[in-house]
């Protein structure tokens, strides 16, 4: 019998790796700070920037191979890292691209999916230099509406979390609203805040700034954005922290309407529903949450190791080698992951 295992499992180790071989890792081109979406037609777009430039890249064989990556615009003093890259999310006949320059202004594209041409449509925030730190988050319903979460300092010259919606066919967002004050003064300056979208009902998720706690909260609205419920704190432990941890984690609003969410918390990356204790799942940083059916995707970075789980199973697999790793849902057998290796955009489907 030893005689036997000692032969299968190097057997078995050799058809794991050539499993992973069949998935092979490919190059965009030059660029950091990767978004995917995948619009209701099935194409697969790429947004990064390089530089102070934003690019996209489109595939319309469901992320087998990609076009030339094309330039979209030009954002002198753009941010850029540390998740302060263009956001882009994608609808029925429109995708939205918002990248945020050092002055504190949000500049935002339009992308006609009938012309396939991108076009500038001015700013988000309405008071022009209120977004300084450059960290925010888009998302998208399947009917053309868009909503925005970012850092604001025009209240008290702190950081706290603002909001704004769009409709497809409008050519300005609605009226920038507080959707939450820190009753500390500030919410965490430089953690991006995230948000997700399911029918009516929009979730935010930012890091606070508690009596010197940098725990995940969130809000929520049930109206379209109107307006939002008391934050909720993510978790029952609670973070003290002298600092920044510059990672803000992900969350989704699940088919049934439920909150999800991932965050790290002093290199702990846990998964968390509202009003309930979290889940520990592994040591790591820089999370996030996707899918589109019951059991969500969440990717961790472990150094320079790219990782998912499907959970919530909690044995993760291996992705590639770099950081930001973001996952994309193609249908019910694959996926679509993108990254950033070396100032490489790189992408895998398996």
């Amino acid at each position: 019998m030893k005689k036997f295992l000692f032969l299968i499992l190097p057997a078995l180790a050799f058809f794991s790796l050539s499993s992973l071989s069949d998935f092979p890792i490919n190059s965009i081109g030059n660029g950091q700070q990767p978004q995917v979406s995948i619009d209701t037609k099935g194409i697969v777009r790429v947004v990064f920037g390089s530089a102070d430039q934003i690019f996209c890249a489109s595939s319309t064989d469901h992320g087998v191979s990609f076009g030339k990556p094309m330039l979209v615009a030009k954002v002198p003093e753009m941010h850029l890292g540390m998740s302060r890259g263009p956001q882009f999310t994608s609808s029925k006949n429109f995708s939205v691209i918002t990248a945020m320059d050092k002055t504190g202004n949000i500049h935002w594209y339009q992308l006609n999916h009938a012309t396939s041409k991108w076009k500038y449509m001015g700013v988000v925030n309405d008071l022009k230099g209120s977004a300084p730190e450059g960290l925010m988050n888009i998302a998208a319903d399947d009917k053309d509406n868009f909503y925005a979460v970012w850092l604001d300092t025009r209240t008290g010259k702190h950081n706290q979390i603002y909001f704004s919606s769009l409709t497809g066919k409008a050519f300005k967002w609605s009226k920038n609203i507080m959707a939450y004050q820190s009753p500390d003064q500030h919410v965490c300056e430089c953690c991006r805040p995230s948000i997700a979208v399911n029918g009516t009902s929009v979730a935010l998720m930012f890091r606070n700034w508690l009596n010197g706690s940098r725990d995940l909260y969130v809000t929520r609205s049930s109206d379209q954005g109107k307006t939002f419920s008391p934050a909720v704190k993510m978790g029952m432990d609670t973070w003290k922290l002298n600092g920044c941890p510059m990672d803000g984690g992900g969350l989704r609003i699940s088919p049934s309407n439920v909150v999800q969410t991932v965050w790290q918390r002093k290199g702990n990356i846990y998964y968390a529903k509202p009003g309930e204790p979290e889940t520990y799942l592994a040591r790591g940083r820089t999370c996030s949450i996707a899918g589109n059916g019951p059991n969500p995707l969440i990717t961790y970075q472990s150094g320079d190791t790219l990782n998912v789980f499907k959970f919530p199973q909690k044995a993760a697999t291996i992705i590639g080698i770099g950081g930001f790793l973001k996952v994309a849902k193609l249908n019910a057998n694959s996926n679509f992951y993108v990254w950033e290796q070396d100032k490489q955009i790189k992408y895998r489907k398996m």
